[in-house]
């Protein structure tokens, strides 16, 4: 098991936003998470990647090693856990390619940058084209394909993706999980994706779990998910 997620409690104050979660991912899984807005989705992308701190009680292992104890830059550099946050968060400034020399900081295989470089520009050629542009100067679809890239540099054994499709047209959208789902094949990265259309995450998805106010409903593989009635009713549109 990559990763393992028990009682996960978070709180902003007095406000509870997620009452004792559980879930699990395994090495080169791909695993959604679906629910209403305020369900407390992206707080729990937050806490893995430890930008949020956790009640007591809450335990979270990835490959065995006690994720409580990493700071989030430890996370990235040691665990290989890298977080592409809702509104992609990009240097704006800054060019495609400095971009993502800069998530490379804390890497220390510097002979295989060069190489990982290469390889997000063969994943999303679109960023090579725009390698010298300033990266605030590209579209949504071009800057979502930069925030994963920038994420693949960092460290791949595990992505989390918050709205990966937000305000992108359906075929830059596809383009993405196109890309998303080579990542997963051919780099054996597992991803917690965060999404919601939940169509397209169930789809993209081989297992899913429902949130709802803070809590764990519903879990199981997409497919049973995606033809379940609850889940149809709720979130596909009847």
């Amino acid at each position: 098991m990559l990763l393992n997620v028990e009682n996960l409690r978070v709180s902003y104050g007095k406000i509870k936003a997620l009452h004792g979660v559980s879930f699990n991912i395994d090495a080169g899984e791909i695993v959604t998470i679906i629910g209403a807005n305020g369900a407390g989705k992206s707080t729990t992308l937050r806490a893995v990647s430890r930008m949020v701190p956790v009640e007591s009680g809450s335990a979270m292992t990835c490959m065995g090693k006690d994720l409580l104890k990493f700071p989030p830059e430890k996370v990235v550099s040691e665990l290989g856990i890298t977080h592409v946050p809702e509104g992609r968060r990009l240097f704006g400034n800054l060019t495609v390619m400095e971009n993502l020399q800069l998530a490379t900081f804390a890497r220390k295989d510097l002979d295989n940058v060069k190489k990982d470089i290469r390889r997000v520009f063969q994943i999303f050629p679109r960023l090579e084209e725009r390698k010298s542009q300033a990266s605030g100067t590209m579209s949504g679809g071009e800057q979502q394909m930069l925030a994963v890239g920038r994420a693949f540099m960092s460290g791949r054994r595990l992505m989390l993706l918050d709205e990966p499709s937000m305000g992108l047209s359906p075929l830059l959208m596809m383009n993405v999980f196109q890309a998303l789902k080579e990542i997963n094949r051919q780099e054996g990265t597992a991803i917690l994706l965060v999404e919601q259309n939940a169509r397209l995450a169930l789809k993209f998805s081989q297992k899913g779990y429902v949130l709802e106010n803070g809590n764990l409903v519903l879990e199981g593989d997409s497919d049973t998910l995606i033809n379940d009635p609850q889940v149809k009713k709720a979130y596909l549109g009847g």
